[in-house]
């Protein structure tokens, strides 16, 4: 089956430089062309110049997700360059953030205003003009691991995406009768295989060792205090061994946006490893005795990937 997009229009909110980078790359070189929207206009110029780098045409935007003027304003500005909008991913999220009893008050709500109003405004205000001109869209939100199962130290990030997860489903059915299709994709933790990211950064993921700046924050120093994660050495317990990388995420959400997927619509893809999968008392096997995926299919042709993640 051969996944194509020609002809199509993506908006890709929260573009930089992990998930939505990938996600914008792959829509790119599916056939699409690709308006990447970040609020750090420097990071949406990078998935633009990415997707310029391998042969796609993107256009970079700024804007805040939450703020429903700038959201219609850089709506506008796609529909003006290109006539239409086919896809919308809506990414955007903020990261970090602590454990209930440390979490303070302002990071909580704006964490919940990003993803509550970035979804909200940015479906209502694409699904409107998709339902205005008849075109039969497909819009995904990123959900995670974290918006169906507990993690400690991440209380305003599972929070709003588990809302992210019924907002989907409620809008899948207000958004159904005009073919306009509103799914889910739940990734996990993935490596990042963006070389620039890298070259900043540094190699590796979850599995190897944890990133300085993923979600979860620091811990008060009262002395009744237990640890929130376990520190030391643990196998790896995704059961495929690797949660993937945003290429992985990037072939999938493509397809999901594709017209091979044209019936399926307020579901969850889920792309990680078997993570979710598995029951809480799973003991793996030594990483060195896990078979692994197939080799990964390469989207970014332009820098240096380990092609066996």
């Amino acid at each position: 089956m051969e996944v194509s997009l020609e002809g199509k229009v993506a908006l890709v909110t929260g573009a930089g430089p992990n998930i939505g980078s990938g996600i914008a790359l792959a829509l790119a070189r599916y056939g699409a062309k690709v308006a990447c929207v970040d609020l750090d206009a420097e990071a949406a110029e990078a998935a633009a110049e990415r997707v310029a780098r391998n042969g796609g045409e993107a256009i970079a935007l700024a804007g805040d997700v939450a703020d429903e003027e700038q959201v219609r304003d850089y709506i506008q500005q796609v529909i003006d360059r290109y006539g239409r909008i086919d896809v919308l991913i809506n990414n955007a999220a903020m990261l970090g953030g602590k454990g209930v009893l440390d979490e303070n008050t302002e990071f909580f709500r704006r964490a919940v205003e990003v993803a509550g109003l970035g979804n909200f405004l940015n479906t209502k205000h694409v699904g409107r003009h998709m339902a205005e001109r008849g075109i039969r869209g497909s819009i995904v939100a990123i959900s995670s691991s974290n918006g169906w199962s507990g993690t400690a130290g991440v209380i305003a990030y599972a929070f709003h995406k588990g809302g992210v997860n019924n907002f989907v489903r409620a809008a899948a059915m207000d958004l159904a009768p005009y073919g306009i299709r509103v799914n889910s994709f739940t990734p996990t933790a993935p490596t990042p295989d963006n070389p620039a990211l890298i070259a900043e950064r540094g190699p590796g993921g979850v599995l190897e060792r944890p990133r300085a700046n993923g979600i979860g924050g620091e811990t008060g120093d009262e002395p009744w205090r237990r640890p929130s994660r376990w520190s030391g050495e643990r196998a790896p317990m995704v059961p495929m061994g690797t949660t993937g990388t945003p290429t992985d995420i990037g072939h999938s959400v493509a397809w999901l946006c594709s017209d091979q997927a044209r019936l399926i619509t307020g579901q969850d893809l889920v792309v990680d490893g078997g993570a979710r999968a598995k029951n809480f008392a799973y003991a793996p096997a030594a990483p060195y005795e896990l078979a692994g995926p197939p080799p990964l299919i390469p989207l970014d042709v332009t820098g240096e990937l380990d092609q066996t993640l």
